[in-house]
């Protein structure tokens, strides 16, 4: 292990990153704004010593967060390990500023606060669909830039620098989206009332409760518009106020904010959060000016409510939002429509040809990602019949953690009743890929596990084990199992074989296979 020493302004790591300035220090680790001497362009480095015990886990939590591409979250740009004693994740970098610096000075308007919710949870929906979380989501992981673009920073990482020596279970990956979507809750609460539910966090009090529940927003702040008070109690009441239906999904959470009402902001002249200098940034009440002469001594008096029609429901503001949008441009719209649709289908023409080429070489450079999986089949070649569950084996690559690959049930013995000496799955990339590591979550547990690739020259699935190199293995794996594939690895059929299965009624042994993710370069 080389000697760790503090690292300064001016230390160049990797022989390309010059280090410039010191962001923050947090939890162990610090956040440096680095310039990348090859590209020349600003970067962000977090770094982290290589002797923490949670070193490894940090990196391999960078890594699982490249399978999310939405823009918002900074891409991660690079990995490296021990460098001058660090484990390091560049990023790329981004002139913004915290939200928490912003609420720290006051709360936002009502508009602002539902679009930059919005804008978190649309992104965090798309890394639900990926099986990434945050669980660690609080206003310093927001940033907002000059152009008002939202930011999210912070996922997966965040989670690493809990305390170490943990491994997360198939039920905890169950719960970890419902804390995402509690911090979402949390964080429309603390954009209109510049409180936290719960705690003291990020500099922010603790939003006030009553007989043990916490106070709606409306009735901390005044000003506070009925329908982001209304989607605040849906998140966060257990359950919600008035029989309203709870948000339990990032994407119900945005769908629902980005139609909130417009009505409650008298004035909202922030066409973006540029010039923070500005005194008017965060005014809440509308300067107004007087005209005309003074009012009568005894003024009209106003009608009653109850004559007023009634306001405009979500769903009606919405339909009418969208009229004004195409209004005088419709048939502009439906050349767009149209001309987006021919764009579409050539598009998917020029994919599906090249998906039938051959693959070019490697860039050693590219980044580490999730490898898409062409198609799965089972491996059965010791079998009497070579099937082994076939028909189940396209949903390890679906997406969907309830449903998986079996092998069939034998008796007497984990390892196969004897009978034979595995059994499993083929991978197919598509064409000669770097397999970096392997994911795969089990059902059951211990299973022993072997790793078999077939050489990158291979054209033609494997219908036996002639041929194929094992590359790595573990034994008695849990339900949650990561496997790293030796460097330089390059193939495109990947076998996952079975040779010892977990115990599911007495004398009865089965492995199942509920998710597999393999990562490396294209």
């Amino acid at each position: 292990m080389s000697e760790r020493r503090s690292l300064a302004s001016g230390d160049v790591l990797a022989r390309r990153y010059e280090l410039q300035d010191l962001v923050s220090e947090r939890l162990g680790s610090s956040t440096w704004r680095a310039h990348d001497k090859v590209l020349n362009r600003n970067v962000g480095i977090e770094l982290i010593a290589s002797d923490d015990p949670r070193a490894d886990h940090f990196l391999s939590a960078a890594r699982d967060s490249t399978a999310v591409t939405d823009p918002r979250f900074l891409r991660v740009l690079d990995l490296i390990e021990n460098e001058q004693g660090h484990h390091m994740v560049v990023r790329e970098w981004a002139r913004a500023f915290g939200l928490d610096q912003l609420l720290a000075q006051s709360s936002l308007p009502n508009r602002r606060a539902a679009t930059v919710v919005a804008e978190v949870a649309e992104a965090l929906a798309h890394a639900h669909e990926h099986g990434v979380y945050h669980r660690r989501l609080t206003p310093r992981h927001v940033l907002l830039k000059q152009s008002g673009a939202v930011r999210v920073v912070g996922l997966g990482v965040a989670t690493a620098l809990a305390p170490a020596g943990r491994q997360d279970t198939l039920a905890d990956l169950q719960e970890y989206e419902q804390l995402d979507v509690q911090a979402l809750g949390k964080l429309l609460y603390a954009c209109v009332t510049s409180r936290w539910p719960g705690a003291d966090v990020d500099g922010l009090r603790a939003a006030p409760t009553e007989h043990g529940r916490l106070l709606r927003p409306r009735q901390v702040r005044a000003g506070v518009s009925r329908d982001i008070d209304t989607t605040a109690d849906r998140i966060l009441g257990s359950p919600p106020r008035n029989h309203e239906t709870p948000l339990r999904t990032a994407a119900s959470i945005a769908r629902t904010l980005r139609l909130s009402g417009e009505d409650d902001d008298l004035v909202d002249d922030q066409p973006s959060l540029a010039g923070l200098s500005s005194p008017d940034l965060l005014r809440l009440d509308p300067v107004i000016v007087p005209e005309g002469p003074p009012p009568g001594l005894e003024p009209p008096r106003r009608r009653p409510k109850a004559y007023e029609p009634a306001p405009p429901t979500t769903l009606e503001r919405g339909r009418a939002r969208a009229r004004r949008a195409a209004k005088g441009d419709r048939g502009l719209v439906l050349l767009g429509v149209v001309g987006a649709l021919v764009i579409v289908s050539l598009l998917a023409v020029l994919v599906s040809r090249s998906k039938e080429e051959a693959s070019g070489p490697v860039d050693p450079t590219s980044p580490v990602r999730v490898l898409p999986v062409q198609r799965v089949v089972d491996f059965d070649p010791l079998g009497e019949d070579g099937r082994e569950n076939g028909d189940q084996a396209p949903s390890i690559v679906d997406g969907k953690p309830s449903t998986s690959w079996r092998t069939s049930t034998y008796f007497g013995s984990p390892r196969l009743g004897g009978l034979k000496d595995g059994v499993g799955v083929v991978l197919d990339l598509g064409g000669p890929r770097e397999v970096t590591s392997l994911r795969l979550r089990l059902v059951g547990d211990p299973t022993d596990i072997e790793i078999f690739t077939a050489t990158d020259d291979t054209r033609r699935l494997p219908s036996s084990r002639r041929g194929l190199e094992q590359v790595a293995g573990l034994q008695g794996a849990a339900s949650d199992a990561s496997i790293s594939l030796p460097r330089d690895t390059m193939t495109r059929y990947v076998v996952v074989w079975l040779t010892s299965l977990p115990e599911v009624a007495p004398g009865e042994f089965r492995g199942e296979i509920s998710e597999v993710v393999v990562r490396g370069r294209s």
